[in-house]
């Protein structure tokens, strides 16, 4: 089975290509303009750097979120994109649990505002406590590893063909409502 997993919801975006148990090639991204511009001609390196074809590709999965709002849309529009208009699956993985996959089965990530997004995951990955967004109060953020998108595709094979699904259901996971949402006033 074959994954190509990208991550656009953070300070640095990444994409991973990881086939049958192991990660053929990862790529790291750097702008302070976003990262919409700078997807396709990644992917096509990774690509061409790995000599697996787009038409390879199993599945594809993104980063869902929690994370930069505008950083979850376009991560989940990208793949959403390829994969319907090559007829494949989609699946998003929570950030917190692409964290996990590195270790910290309690990642903390930070919600802004004095918050912080957290759950607890058991060593198969597997939801323990649920995510939930509370008060810092000075706990130990989990730093991000340089390529979340390598979490994104391990946990999207751990998930199968059964955790996959039609690329148009797939959502964001924002965990809390949005700044526009929580503001919002009728006028």
């Amino acid at each position: 089975m074959t994954i190509l997993a990208l991550d656009t919801t953070s300070q640095q975006a990444s994409l991973a290509l990881r086939r049958e148990g192991a990660t053929l090639s990862e790529l790291t991204l750097h702008s302070s303009e976003g990262y919409a511009h700078l997807i396709f001609p990644a992917l096509g390196r990774l690509l061409s750097d790995t000599g697996v074809h787009l038409q390879e590709i199993d599945c594809f999965a993104a980063a869902s979120g929690p994370g930069s709002f505008t950083g979850v849309r376009v991560g989940l529009a990208a793949v959403k994109g390829l994969a319907a208009a090559l007829g494949k699956p989609a699946t998003g993985i929570s950030n917190l649990r692409a964290l996990a996959s590195f270790g910290n089965l309690q990642p903390v990530i930070d919600a802004r505002r004095g918050e912080v997004y957290t759950a607890v995951y058991d060593s198969g990955l597997r939801l323990v406590s649920p995510e939930t967004v509370g008060t810092s109060f000075g706990v130990p953020l989990t730093p991000y590893p340089e390529n979340l998108a390598t979490g994104v595709a391990l946990c999207a094979e751990m998930d199968g063909p059964a955790g996959w699904q039609d690329p148009a259901a797939l959502d964001a996971n924002y965990v809390r409502r949005a700044d526009a949402e929580l503001f919002w006033k009728d006028g």
